[in-house]
């Protein structure tokens, strides 16, 4: 994308509340194990995303025992427009702890933008991933990261501990990346998915989408397509659902029809494994992801 497309001006439009569709209800959360992880999670100070982000999937997702924490402290050096996650101060031993009394199967590690200290981040990913495999070694790791500002260095040592899937989310089209990906660049997020898989050629990767701020069907398919040609493995494709009157606001609801149709076509370009629908997240399945490209 040259310098001009880059100037292009967005306008995301006026705060139209929409009603929100019936294939938008999930089911309140239930069960054993997610009231033992809710509970471990504030005994250890610990953050979930699936707490903090408002996913609507927490319940399905904790009693299949997968889970999402955050790590890096709690300054975000951007301000994405889609984003609600608070951040807090997990260790990364604290982290394992959760992993191992809760016998999880599949633990998704993430953070927040430190672009201050990118080696930094990274390393605190890699020992995360180490100590999650000390104490829990049945438990894959996934890592959700940013893009570290293009700094190979910063990949390299989250690809050297190992994980078994590296996420990074595309989140949405270049004509929307000003709005929605503040200090980001569709080039450098392709980059880094490229490297990963040139730096360590068996590396499982994924990125996600999320749909409903404006972009078109073209516009996505153009993106799997960038995707596919960099070799990931996983993709994710779900709705954008407004947070807070604060947040970016949503253009339209996409149809179960379209997440199918979406889906299709990914999986025609190449990719292992597609979800896609209206509740998926990131890291919605992740462990039935995880089977599907073994």
């Amino acid at each position: 994308m040259g310098s001009a497309q880059r100037l292009i001006q967005i306008d995301i439009g006026p705060p139209v509340k929409l009603p929100k569709p019936s294939w938008l209800r999930a089911k309140a959360p239930v069960g054993e194990n997610f009231h033992q992880l809710k509970k471990l999670a504030r005994g250890l100070g610990l953050h979930t995303v699936c707490e903090s982000a408002q996913c609507p999937n927490i319940g399905e997702c904790w009693n299949h025992r997968t889970a999402t924490f955050m790590l890096l402290g709690d300054i975000c050096t951007r301000r994405c427009g889609f984003c609600a996650v608070p951040k807090g101060r997990p260790q990364p031993r604290r982290v394992a702890e959760a992993v191992a009394t809760l016998g999880l199967k599949h633990a998704v590690i993430t953070s927040v933008n430190r672009d201050d200290d990118n080696i930094g981040g990274a390393k605190i990913f890699a020992e995360t991933i180490r100590q999650v495999r000390d104490i829990a070694p049945n438990c894959r790791v996934e890592v959700l990261i940013p893009d570290f500002q293009g700094l190979d260095e910063a990949l390299q040592i989250v690809l050297d501990a190992q994980p078994n899937v590296l996420n990074h989310n595309t989140e949405s089209v270049p004509r929307l990346y000003r709005a929605v990906r503040s200090g980001a660049r569709y080039e450098r997020t392709l980059r880094l998915l490229e490297n990963a898989k040139k730096f360590s050629p068996g590396m499982v990767t994924k990125s996600g989408l999320m749909v409903g701020l404006g972009e078109t069907m073209t516009e996505l398919v153009d993106v799997f397509r960038d995707l596919a040609a960099r070799k990931v493995d996983i993709l994710t494709v779900g709705q954008y659902l407004r947070p807070s009157r604060d947040h970016l606001p949503i253009a339209r609801f996409y149809t179960p029809e379209e997440f199918a149709y979406l889906k299709e076509e990914a999986l025609r370009l190449g990719f292992r494994h597609v979800e896609s629908g209206p509740l998926v997240r990131s890291s919605y399945h992740a462990h039935e992801q995880a089977d599907g490209v073994k």
